[in-house]
């Protein structure tokens, strides 16, 4: 099974610093490369894309250029999603402009961790626009509940790729299916709105097993959005809270089974590669 990873995080403690570990033990110390995912992935991930890790504030341009730097042949990195911060005028097409020159395929802000009037200003909402303009994909971060906020984001955008992460972020631990789906399919009707198969081994909590318990959570998924607007994301390292890479690299290739050759093909790399235009 071939796949391409839209969402690898590296955390390099000696160049940045990431404030949100310090409240996540298993991540607060130590380093994540590129080479200990490869390690662990073992060879079943054929290509990574580079997900911003939320680094301390005015330190997210520094952080793209880094990564950029470790773009070379052979390192299997395709492209990145860099960090972004639409709420601001000042600056923001010079960001764009300068981050399409470093292997950028998408941008990124950090929402589900704001509070919820961040994204619908239109100030916000044109800047995103930019996004699109640009030819890029703008990466989608909501929680469940939030998930009205996206829908309103992405009708304001509606002529571009926009990326929903980690299915929307469900409430696995807390049996929060209901309400998840009612506003996933709300989103989910948006045709260009696509959903990033990630991060939620990490949501099961500790009393669930997280193989199981994803179940149903990723058929709807694949219901709601279909095979063609679904892509694949490890969530590395954070999907250490959940059974670790290996873990949700078996859990994938079971989902991935019962699906057609062509489905499977789908969503293990050809969406992420017309997604997010990455080369052949």
């Amino acid at each position: 099974m071939e796949l391409i990873d839209t969402h690898l995080h590296m955390i390099h403690r000696d160049r940045f610093t990431y404030e949100w570990t310090g409240n996540v033990p298993a991540l607060a110390s130590g380093d994540y490369t590129l080479a200990d995912a490869k390690a662990l992935a073992g060879g079943r991930i054929k290509g990574f894309i580079f997900m911003e890790v939320d680094v301390a504030e005015g330190q997210y341009r520094d952080e793209a250029r880094f990564v950029h730097s470790l773009m070379t042949p052979g390192s299997g990195l395709l492209g990145q999603i860099v960090a972004c911060r639409p709420e601001y005028d000042e600056g923001f097409e010079n960001w764009v402009e300068e981050a399409c020159e470093l292997g950028t395929v998408g941008f990124r802000r950090i929402l589900h961790e704001t509070t919820d009037d961040v994204s619908q200003p239109e100030v916000f909402r044109a800047n995103v626009r930019k996004i699109g303009a640009a030819g890029k994909v703008f990466d989608m971060n909501f929680l469940a509940r939030q998930l009205p906020l996206a829908k309103a984001l992405a009708e304001a955008c509606p002529d571009q790729q926009l990326v929903l992460d980690h299915c929307g972020v469900p409430d696995i631990a807390g049996d929060g299916f209901d309400l998840w789906r009612r506003n996933l399919l709300e989103v989910a009707a948006l045709p260009h709105v696509a959903c990033k198969l990630s991060g939620i081994m990490a949501y099961c909590g500790p009393d669930k097993d997280p193989a199981t318990a994803i179940g149903p959570y990723v058929d709807q998924v694949l219901e709601a959005f279909g095979p063609d607007r679904v892509v694949w994301g490890s969530d590395w390292p954070v999907v250490n809270l959940g059974g670790g890479l290996p873990a949700w690299l078996d859990a994938t290739e079971a989902i991935l089974s019962k699906l057609s050759p062509d489905e499977q093909a789908a969503i293990g790399h050809r969406n992420a590669q017309r997604v997010y235009a990455l080369p052949v």
